[in-house]
């Protein structure tokens, strides 16, 4: 059977959605609002990240439905992403406690380990280690932070999509490559989730992802991840170099906050991407950016990792080297400066 309609079916369905999740938000006034810490200008609504959910979740039932995916690893996705956007969903409505969404991003997180069997064994210096009740709670961290700095990193027009898009292409490629084509099949269905609602969110947005959406590309992306791993260790660093641009930068802030004693939790605008929108006064051209260095440096890295030997530790240091160098060029972490008074 031919499944190539998934795609289009599935992109059209996110951009109806999408279309019908702004009207909803601007009857229901939910609004973003420019404020001090925004990077846009103008009012935009927000939520329509909801249109990615609903159409992946209805890809992997697709997926299910055509053989290309199991059981298990649909409840892993499907459950656990479910419940980082219903608790996105409710921020995005109202307000949720920084603890209780801690608690219920560790309960999805916990729920995705079970039913894919943990953190598979890691190839670390070309030798394959199991590291088992320890590497199951690493694997937990990491999706609860994939998921929070993708929240983090969706701060302006179209960054957080096409990010998605860029490594949903070089992950389904290299499953393609691997003799995986259930990995390529649902990459591709997640680029055709995202692109349908990127048409309303390409610069300048007319609307924004919001919590849900982006906490849900974080743990499915991160989900995704441990599940190619299940099939070639190598795969893991693959998609840690494909994230590298979110990662770097959202990490290398986190760090220099903690340093300074910022309340982290609270709203800012001091990521390296934000600061050089600033800079540039442009949306588009960060975006973009980001955009080609996903596909023009880290795709190639990640290509020689998983296909022709190159360690993936040593892979990792090489593409994340030059994103590190642009995070602190971009002042990422640094306190904004005020405008000087005349």
């Amino acid at each position: 059977m031919n499944y190539g309609w998934f795609i289009p079916a599935v992109a059209l369905v996110s951009f109806l959605l999408t279309w019908a999740l702004r009207r909803y938000a601007l009857a229901r006034s939910l609004i973003d609002i420019p404020n001090a810490r925004s990077s846009h200008s103008v009012p935009t609504p927000r939520g329509g990240g909801v249109a990615i959910v609903l159409a992946f979740l209805l890809a992997l039932g697709l997926l299910l439905w055509g053989g290309l995916m199991t059981v298990a690893q649909f409840v892993a996705i499907a459950g656990a992403g479910a419940l980082v956007a219903v608790i996105g969903f409710m921020d995005d409505h109202g307000h949720i406690a920084a603890r209780w969404r801690l608690l219920g991003h560790f309960l999805a997180a916990a729920w995705l380990l079970c039913w894919i069997g943990g953190l598979p064994p890691v190839r670390l210096a070309g030798v394959t280690v199991d590291l088992g009740v320890v590497g199951h709670v690493l694997a937990a961290f990491y999706l609860v932070w994939l998921l929070n700095l993708y929240n983090f990193m969706d701060g302006i027009d179209g960054i957080a999509s096409v990010e998605a898009i860029c490594v949903c292409i070089g992950a389904g490629l290299l499953g393609w490559w691997s003799g995986l084509p259930q990995l390529a099949w649902v990459s591709a269905l997640l680029v055709a989730s995202v692109a349908g609602f990127l048409f309303w969110n390409f610069p300048p947005a007319r609307i924004f992802m919001g919590d849900a959406g982006s906490g849900f590309l974080g743990i499915a992306l991160g989900g995704l991840s441990l599940m190619a791993a299940t099939f070639d260790a190598n795969l893991l660093w693959s998609w840690l170099i494909l994230l590298g641009v979110f990662i770097v930068d959202a990490t290398f802030t986190l760090l220099r906050r903690l340093l300074r004693g910022d309340k982290v939790y609270e709203a800012h605008r001091s990521h390296a991407y934000q600061f050089a929108s600033r800079r540039f006064g442009s949306h588009l051209a960060v975006t973009a950016t980001v955009g080609a260095i996903n596909l023009l440096w880290l795709l190639p890295i990640a290509v020689c990792v998983a296909r022709f030997g190159l360690d993936g530790s040593l892979g990792l240091i090489l593409a994340y080297a030059p994103l590190l160098v642009l995070a602190i060029r971009f002042h990422a972490g640094e306190l904004e400066k005020a405008p000087a008074k005349d």
